[in-house]
Parts: C-alpha cells; sequence; structure tokens
C-alpha cells in the first residue's frame, strides 16, 4: 500500500526530474528539412526507385512522374560511402548486427566486445540498426551496406556512420513499409 509520504515524495521527484536534467524533458527533435516531406524532382529514375543523396543527407523515394517522398538521412565519413546501384534484396524488422571486420580493425576500443569472436548484437532498441533495416546487393552479393534506423537520431544531417545510410526509426518503418524487395537504390 502507497503512504502518502511516498506519494508525495515520488510526485515531487517527477516534477522536479525536468530541472536536474534539462535534456530529459525534451525529446531530440530532428530539423524540419530533414523530416518526410513530399518533393518535385527532375531525377531520370522510375517511381519505385530510391535515390540518395549523401552530400546533401537526403534518401528520396520516387512516388510518381517528378514526384518523391524525401526523407533526412545521416551517411558515411569521407572514405567510408558506398555509391553505385543496388537493390534491397534483404528486409529485416529489428535486425540483429554485428560490425564488419575492417569496422573493428579501424576502432578497436569502439568495437572491443567483438574483437576475437562471434557474438552478434540481438535485434531491438539499443541494436545500432535501429527498428528496420533493407540490405543493399549487387549482382546477388551483399555489399555490407544498408539503409537503417539509428540510436544515434542526432547523426541525421551528418556524415558519421561507417557507410550505412541512417533514418529516424519511424521514418525507416514508413519506408519499410514502401519498398518491397527487389527496390532498385542509387547512391550519388
Amino acid at each position: 500500500m502507497i503512504k502518502r509520504r511516498h506519494f508525495m515524495a515520488t510526485g515531487m521527484a517527477a516534477l522536479a526530474a525536468p530541472a536536474i536534467l534539462p535534456g530529459a524533458a525534451h525529446a531530440f527533435e530532428v530539423a524540419d528539412k530533414f523530416k518526410p516531406t513530399k518533393v518535385r524532382v527532375r531525377a531520370p529514375y522510375e517511381p519505385g526507385q530510391l535515390l540518395i543523396l549523401p552530400r546533401a543527407h537526403f534518401l528520396y523515394f520516387l512516388t510518381g512522374e517528378q514526384e518523391a517522398l524525401r526523407y533526412g538521412v545521416g551517411v558515411g565519413k569521407a572514405g567510408l560511402q558506398f555509391t553505385g546501384t543496388a537493390t534491397i534484396d534483404v528486409k529485416k524488422k529489428w535486425p540483429t548486427w554485428r560490425p564488419t571486420n575492417e569496422m573493428i580493425e579501424r576502432e578497436p576500443q569502439t568495437y572491443a566486445k567483438f574483437k576475437d569472436n562471434d557474438y552478434v548484437q540481438p535485434g531491438g532498441p539499443s541494436n545500432p540498426l535501429g527498428a528496420r533495416a533493407l540490405y543493399l546487393f549487387q549482382n546477388g552479393r551483399d555489399t555490407y551496406f544498408r539503409i537503417h534506423g539509428t540510436t544515434a537520431p542526432r547523426s541525421i544531417g551528418r556524415s558519421v556512420s561507417n557507410g550505412c545510410i541512417r533514418m529516424l526509426n519511424a521514418h525507416v518503418k514508413d519506408l519499410y513499409e514502401r519498398v518491397p524487395l527487389g527496390t532498385t537504390v542509387t547512391v550519388l
């Protein structure tokens, strides 16, 4: 049974929390230009395809003749970006994840728990691939590049990843439902 004193103390603590942890009171809000937006485009691609412009930090889902739904994305650091054309050959909800051997070698401190073993991080809210992943393939071979959600929403609009295209989890969930397997992806 909750006593009045416990109830009052808990209530006062909840009211004080925003003052103690100012960042906790407000969730991160992505800049308006990175929110899904219907736009006009002049691109020589077919409706249903994806076009990614890493330097601009945008992914376009072509919805019709000169029409697209634009999403803000985070992209690879210099020298780690994917460019070219691929297809989405695998789609996963709450995917598992393991960094590539190159990532482990490049950043051994960051990926220490993956060194010299075959540990795979289970899917879930703390997984770096986020809520959904679209796996990019070329000629039937996995490129190891993905379009995926993120646990780092502040990376949207920045070039900070190990090469993958990051989206906010809500946005990648939306895109996941819109694109079928076999969708063509062009990264310029």
